[in-house]
């Protein structure tokens, strides 16, 4: 059995001593480092969340923005559609309305107005009617009125062309004007083909 001397007892406590603080001194600094790399761990995983939220929250502003941006374009596109559909309508009927006095100078015109004059007589069968006929046209009166043996009257109202009657005991309306067949035919008119679907 060997006895260690004073020296060799010190020496010997001393590296048990250091060992111990090598050990400890190293089991401080891993739970340190744990912990440190559990904060950037949790602070790296808080941050993307946030980073995830922020991109959502900017896609769907920038959707929002884009579809209203969309909303405005298509409407203006449609208003500006049918500002240039009505200037070219009222172009149109401009034209109609020119063919139509044109028309009016012609003997299909005159044959026009007896057939309207004719069917308004048959119509009434005799009842109390008053027929009434463009001013433009008064001077086809007397014509008119030999072929159809009506008696006619000059409407104080420009209807454009074409025959009026009235009906007086049962309030009808015969109306063959052409103001109001053009008036019809312009509130129906549409461009066909150049609607813009939603």
């Amino acid at each position: 059995m060997t006895h260690l001397t004073l020296e060799e007892k010190i020496e010997h406590l001393k590296n048990a001593s250091m060992e111990e603080a090598r050990a400890s001194g190293n089991r401080i600094i891993k739970e340190h480092s744990d912990a440190l790399e559990k904060i950037f761990d949790d602070h790296k995983e808080t941050a993307l969340r946030q980073a995830e939220l922020t991109i959502k929250t900017e896609t769907n502003n920038a959707k929002q923005e884009l579809n209203k941006a969309l909303a405005k374009s298509q409407l203006d596109l449609k208003r500006k559609q049918g500002k240039c559909q009505t200037q070219l309508k009222n172009q149109l009927f401009k034209r109609v309305l020119e063919l139509t006095e044109e028309y009016m100078k012609t003997d299909a015109y005159d044959e026009l107005l007896v057939k309207h004059i004719s069917k308004a007589l048959s119509f009434a069968q005799g009842e109390d009617m008053t027929i009434y006929i463009n001013p433009s046209d008064a001077d086809k009166k007397e014509m008119l009125e030999k072929r159809t043996g009506a008696v006619l009257t000059i409407s104080k109202e420009d209807f454009l062309g074409g025959v009026r009657a009235v009906i007086h005991d049962r309030h009808i309306l015969i109306d063959n004007s052409f103001s109001s067949l053009l008036q019809e035919e312009y509130d129906n008119f549409l461009f066909s083909g150049g609607e813009i679907n939603d």
